[in-house]
């Protein structure tokens, strides 16, 4: 049995690890701002009342889980915010809370929580495909597109500070999934995102981190 740790576990792609991990036996450690009745359902570990860009809540989490090693740490929770290019000065506190969720808070949470990942254990963060400048072929989303494109750069860097810790480190784009951020929009749904997410995090491994994949297994472009 492993300990699994997911961000933004109160809903969509998260709860939707949170009970795949659980059906598989695993130990799960649902943290979030606010806890969901679907969430508390599972019987999971629920750490609520944690926002992953305050520091004194950081710190609390930390203290809440105090003694538990980690196996894998999903940095699942994210936010999208429309911006345009028209409205830049208008739209600049949608610009920061991306960079602070999107980009800033995986850093915060892996970082609280560092001292506390076992050996040969995985680091995820959940990215988009957006956040590749190769890729992007239609423009917009600027403050989303920015904020992926920095948490890319800070996994790669992470994976290269984690891999003397024999921690691996993975960047995954989850498809285009059917959630509230998405406005119920999308591809996919949280369930089979999930399972091609889960699928490439017991693929991970030292000779891949750092690496960019679709959840379907496509390495995506920087």
């Amino acid at each position: 049995m492993s300990t699994i740790v997911i961000t933004g576990a109160n809903r969509g792609i998260g709860l939707a690890l949170a009970e795949k991990y659980q059906q598989q036996g695993d130990h799960v450690i649902a943290v979030c701002r606010q806890g969901a009745d679907t969430l508390d359902a599972l019987g999971v570990q629920v750490e609520q009342g944690i926002d992953i860009t305050d520091s004194a809540s950081l710190t609390e989490l930390q203290q809440r889980m105090s003694g538990q090693a980690i196996d894998v740490l999903i940095n699942n929770a994210g936010i999208l915010r429309s911006t345009t290019l028209d409205n830049i000065e208008d739209e600049l506190e949608r610009y920061r809370a991306q960079f602070e969720v999107n980009s800033l808070g995986p850093l915060r949470v892996t970082q609280a929580l560092s001292s506390q990942l076992r050996q040969g254990a995985k680091v995820i963060i959940v990215t988009s495909r957006m956040g590749s400048i190769a890729d992007n072929t239609s423009g917009g989303a600027y403050g989303y597109r920015m904020s992926k494109s920095a948490v890319n750069s800070a996994g790669v860097s992470l994976a290269h500070a984690l891999k003397p810790h024999g921690i691996a480190v993975a960047l995954l784009h989850p498809g285009y999934v059917r959630t509230d951020m998405t406005g119920q929009n999308g591809y996919v749904d949280p369930d089979e995102a999930a399972q091609g997410l889960m699928s490439r995090i017991a693929a991970l491994s030292m000779d891949t981190t750092g690496s960019f994949w679709h959840a379907n297994g496509e390495t995506l472009p920087w």
